[in-house]
């Protein structure tokens, strides 16, 4: 495949930056996994496109970019809803679209979700940090759009249409309930503490941000504060001192201290990754054989999309 300029940056949005699905392996070494925050969306984009479903995307937060087509291309915009248009006419969302060298890809008003992603058939040509494109500034790993960056990739033309049936796109609601998985340190916590963890609903604060999702709401303080620190997973639920909870995002770091109530079940991921600040969350119990067939599910899903894609791509080869 030859290099190509994909789009010049007009504008660059408030947060955009490449993240595909995570750097693993040196979280032992302190250096944080980063990725997609909302990990299935990235993945139905790059399926969609027919890229790796690894591959980097644009990871466009609430306020997009503006950005100038410098060749033709094939792409797909999944996740949050931010108003996607090319030359001022609305785009279709989950679906592989084509855009013609010289077109505006502009994306507007926020209308439900946090975070869009943008995969180009043929993928995007992007630096790697011990072996992952996922931008993160705190660590020092590349840094967000800016005016007048030039993208590259790898450009493909692939059939356009091929799109995830309406049912089946997610819908991205201002109030959760999320699946958690209870531990490793429940013992930390009163039973009537835990009651109210489990039924109190809690605000997405202001503060919230790739690292972490600061809740507001009922106190839960721990009966133990200090706890070794160990490693921390995606999606664990930490309790402060003070007893407000944390929900461990992307760019979290590798370990911590505080004792952790739970663990959101990953496909719950993208509803907390999708949920607006001040958004409203709620929490209820899940054993772990439960998330493990949620998880099943989802990959089931993502496997036979792969395959559909691939079937469509046989039959235009015929």
């Amino acid at each position: 495949m030859v290099q190509q300029e994909l789009f010049q940056v007009i504008k660059p949005g408030i947060q955009t930056t490449f993240q595909d699905m995570g750097r693993t392996g040196y979280q032992q070494f302190g250096v944080p996994v980063s990725g997609a925050m909302d990990r299935f969306s990235l993945q139905v984009a790059n399926i969609l496109a027919g890229n790796k479903r690894t591959s980097p995307c644009l990871e466009i937060t609430l306020v997009g970019p503006t950005l100038l087509a410098k060749t033709t291309m094939t792409i797909v915009i999944t996740g949050a809803n931010l108003s996607p248009t090319c030359n001022g006419e609305p785009i279709a969302m989950w679906k592989t679209v084509r855009i013609e060298e010289g077109d505006e890809l502009v994306f507007g008003k926020h209308q439900s979700g946090v975070r869009a992603y943008l995969a180009v058939s043929g993928g995007f040509e992007t630096p790697a940090y011990f072996g992952s494109s996922s931008v993160d500034g705190n660590s020092g790993f590349g840094k967000s759009l800016e005016i007048e960056d030039v993208i590259k990739g790898y450009p493909v033309m692939e059939k356009t249409g091929i799109s995830v049936a309406n049912t089946l796109i997610p819908i991205y609601q201002k109030r959760v309930k999320i699946s958690l998985i209870e531990g490793p340190h429940t013992d930390y916590f009163t039973q009537a503490d835990r009651t109210t963890f489990f039924t109190e609903p809690y605000k997405v604060g202001a503060n919230s941000n790739r690292m972490g999702y600061r809740l507001e709401g009922q106190a839960i303080k721990p009966e133990k504060v200090k706890v070794w620190s160990d490693g921390i997973p995606f999606g664990g639920v930490q309790i402060t001192s003070a007893g407000e909870p944390i929900i461990l995002m992307a760019d979290r770091q590798t370990t911590g201290g505080y004792p952790r109530i739970g663990t959101v079940s990953s496909t719950d991921i993208p509803k907390i990754a999708q949920l607006i600040p001040g958004g409203e969350v709620s929490f209820k119990r899940v054993s772990v054989e439960k998330a493990e067939e949620d998880a099943r599910k989802q990959e089931k899903f993502l496997i036979r999309l792969k395959q559909f894609r691939q079937h469509i791509e046989r039959g235009k080869k015929a």
